[in-house]
């Protein structure tokens, strides 16, 4: 997707004895011209958090791969340069060179010192051959190219914008890395503010230089930081406003399908550990001493429930305890990947009253929020290094974000109010069924018009880009189609049993004469907590992937979405089996 920026001027800092305006351009393409101006209370808080989000923005880890394209292409033109000047110059060294050498033939065999001024003479000569050699500067060559690849690549890192929302309660910075494997968004509460003009409510990215980042970081504790953003940008020292910015880049489609996908994870129900910032600082601290060379590279959370959180780092097998306790009623074990990650909080720990982590399952992503009193930093991590954010229609599918539903009536609403909770969504919109609410809120996250705002569990208007996305980017997948058509029949063979580990247990048999096999299993657990603790399916699909809930097969998700419904089931009998009929009985 072919996207350009246009900024009136560089975002820039000014400093004029202990007031220092700390002004960001926004984007003028957009339609809502953003402006907001206000002094910050804590401008060293916001200035290692804006460090952090820009840490997010630029962090790339995956294997680096030498691009050799473009360089074997120059290497060839070189060499093709060179051969032509030998074919012009090395027939008449060679010519003399013959003859020089017939005249030493004659006098070798009188004169031994005559010999050695020879040998000496055809050293030289050699040397000067070696010169017209095309290989000769090969390396030096290679190490050059190399620089002007990192230097270029530098650059090229920071077309990717952060996007600021100016909200009626906060102003929101949304990040996502070039690796499409984090986001981050950093939420400044109104109250850190003293405004010092009304604020224009909209959302645009902002020009966040390489040269900005460095300004900031001269922030001390001395200095009054007033946060601007003016559409119509900034003087350099002579009062001459600097000509238009632009760029124009073409946005990967699994970075807006990612950046969207994010908001569908946060919604799901997961796991929440209250960590301090010893105990975070315990994590980030191992994971620095120690390099891993080898598999596997994982770290296994241990949680038993009245204890403190144990943490084993493979494939070192070191435990390291916190001093977290783990309060929830099911024993659990949680596995985590691409952990190295994790090292972009370390800014925060000194800053941080608290950290929160969001346990979702296994293969599922994971969310740090930091809690620094009137900023709050959340972070999403995908569940493995590379990016499969783009596999989010199964978050799409176990949100219930399926289908249109009602998405004109929510888009009118939220960009009237700005941020609602589904369930206020719900209240203003009475006539509309909850599944078609759901669903309408799904598409306005998928079209990039809304994130959901973990933090507060709503969701708030907000347009990633300046023009509309394309409909491939959003449209109904056909596992959705899939999961739409077997939710059909998913009730016909369901089956449902509680344990005693107190798990529900659904298990279905889709009977299907058209394809192979006839009849798939499938089987679900869910304990306490709402999470999935075990799912099982034997369609080919499933087991050729991951068998984890990363990239779940439709049956499996099919089977989800009806089960969940059916949690708050009560005065089941230990390891009995009921039928979908008993349970009609139970509820009605």
């Amino acid at each position: 997707m072919k996207v350009g920026y246009k900024y009136a001027s560089p975002s820039r800092c000014t400093q004029v004895d202990n007031q220092t305006t700390l002004g960001l351009s926004p984007d003028l393409s957009r339609d809502e011209k953003v402006s907001f101006c206000g002094k910050l209370k804590h401008p060293l808080l916001f200035r290692d958090a804006m460090l952090m989000l820009r840490e997010i923005v630029v962090s790339d880890t995956r294997k680096k791969t030498k691009e050799r394209t473009d360089y074997f292409a120059w290497l060839d033109e070189e060499i093709e340069r060179r051969i032509k000047v030998h074919e012009q110059y090395m027939p008449n060294v060679r010519e003399s060179l013959k003859k020089e050498m017939d005249a030493c033939d004659v006098e070798l065999s009188h004169k031994k010192y005559a010999i050695n001024q020879l040998l000496n003479i055809q050293r030289n000569l050699q040397k000067q051959i070696d010169q017209y050699d095309a290989w000769k500067d090969y390396y030096k060559i290679e190490r050059d190219f190399w620089k002007f690849i990192k230097d270029r690549d530098y650059s090229l890192w920071f077309v990717l914008d952060p996007v600021i929302t100016v909200h009626k309660d906060q102003v929101s910075f949304e990040a996502f890395s070039l690796d499409e494997s984090v986001y981050g968004c950093l939420s400044v509460a109104m109250n850190e503010f003293d405004l010092m003009q009304p604020p224009k409510l909209g959302t645009t990215n902002i020009d966040f230089s390489a040269k900005l980042e460095q300004e900031m970081q001269r922030f001390r504790s001395y200095t009054d930081v007033t946060l601007s953003v003016n559409p119509e940008g900034f003087t350099i020292d002579n009062d001459i406003v600097p000509e238009y910015v632009e760029k124009k880049i073409d946005l990967p489609e699994t970075w807006i399908k990612g950046f969207n996908q994010v908001s569908s994870a946060a919604v799901l129900s997961g796991m929440e550990l209250k960590l301090s910032p010893s105990d975070m600082y315990d994590i980030c601290a191992f994971l620095r001493k120690h390099k891993e060379k080898k598999s596997p590279r994982y770290m296994k959370w241990i949680l038993e429930p009245g204890q403190r959180v144990q943490i084993v780092f493979e494939p070192f097998g070191t435990v390291l305890t916190l001093n977290a306790v783990y309060e929830g009623k099911q024993r659990r074990e949680e596995k985590i990947w691409g952990r190295r990650r994790w090292l972009v909080v370390e800014k925060l720990i000194p800053l941080s009253k608290a950290f929160y982590v969001r346990l979702l399952g296994f293969g599922m992503p994971q969310f740090i929020r930091a809690d620094m009193g009137t900023m709050q930093m959340t972070v999403g991590f995908s569940s493995w290094s590379s990016n499969d954010w783009v596999k989010g229609t199964a978050f799409n599918i176990m949100a219930g974000f399926t289908g249109q539903g009602c998405y004109k009536d929510i888009y009118k609403l939220l960009k009237e109010k700005r941020c609602l909770s589904i369930q206020q969504i719900s209240e203003s919109l009475p006539k509309q069924k909850s599944d078609r609410i759901k669903a309408g809120v799904g598409m306005l996250l998928r079209r990039g018009e809304g994130y959901f705002d973990p933090i507060n569990d709503k969701v708030r208007f907000r347009h990633l880009c300046n023009t509309p996305i394309p409909e491939e980017l959003y449209e109904i997948s056909d596992i959705e189609i899939d999961v739409k058509r077997y939710s059909k029949s998913v009730f016909d063979n369901m089956k449902v049993k509680y344990t005693h580990k107190q798990e529900f247990v659904f298990t279905t048999t889709y009977k299907q004469e058209d394809r192979w096999p006839p009849a798939t299993e499938t089987e679900v657990v869910i304990d306490q907590d709402g999470q999935i603790t075990k799912i099982n399916c034997n369609c080919p699909k499933f087991k050729r992937g991951e068998r984890n809930l990363s990239d779940p097969c439709a049956h499996i998700l099919a089977l989800y979405v009806a089960s969940y419904k059916l949690l708050k089931l009560k005065n089941l009998e230990y390891e009995k089996e009921y039928k979908i009929n008993d349970i009609m009985e139970m509820l009605l």
